[in-house]
């Protein structure tokens, strides 16, 4: 396989990326929930930490999958309609977005609590604000409707991915599953093997 992408399928790298990151934002967001019912304590202070080191390996990888996507070829898109690439575009920068705003508003949230971010207690990042009660609190807000704008646009992600496979019955999903050649074939779909019958 491929290191890199190119016009027919997704290179390794590439592949490899998608499936950590999508490790991270679930355990990311499975610790968040979590923790959030834990009293406060050493246990909760502890999850707390993880919930962050996290955060900020989601945001280091997101910025590494930026510019690794701008190093190199952008994979065909599949679908014929270009309302829906259109959609897939903003649906990517979208998440993009969400994955750099959500740890850099947990870090801020941290900074304005006067409580610094220690990265699995390798090195401790720096204040981005000075403390701030009431700037905590908006963060926290922001960080929650963060937090749910990212499950909708994964679910939305995943059900486009699901709509691909056994709808239109395109390569978009199997390109990207590990393990899989980069530039497999794609499928006709059951439209076009009616319009082609007849």
């Amino acid at each position: 396989m491929a290191i890199k992408s190119h016009k027919n399928g997704f290179g390794f790298a590439t592949k490899s990326l998608h499936w950590i990151m999508a490790l991270l934002v679930l355990s990311a967001f499975t610790i968040g929930w979590y923790m959030d019912f834990l009293p406060l304590g050493m246990a909760k202070l502890e999850w707390v930490s993880r919930h962050k080191s996290l955060g900020v390996t989601i945001l280091t990888l997101t910025i590494l999958r930026i510019v690794w996507r701008l190093c190199e070829p952008t994979p065909q898109a599949l679908s014929p309609h270009k309302l829906e690439r259109g959609a897939a575009k903003l649906g990517h920068l979208g998440l993009y977005g969400v994955m750099i705003a959500m740890p850099l508003s947990g870090w801020m949230m941290s900074s304005a609590a006067n409580f610094p971010v220690s990265v699995f207690g390798l090195f401790t990042l720096p204040n981005l604000v000075g403390p701030d009660k009431e700037l905590f609190e908006t963060l926290r807000t922001v960080h929650w409707a963060l937090s749910w704008t990212i499950v909708v646009l994964v679910g939305t992600h995943i059900a486009a991915a699901l709509k691909h496979h056994f709808i239109d019955r395109d390569a978009t999903l199997r390109r990207m599953l590990p393990g899989s050649g980069s530039d497999a074939p794609s499928r006709p779909s059951a439209r076009k093997q009616k319009e082609s019958s007849l």
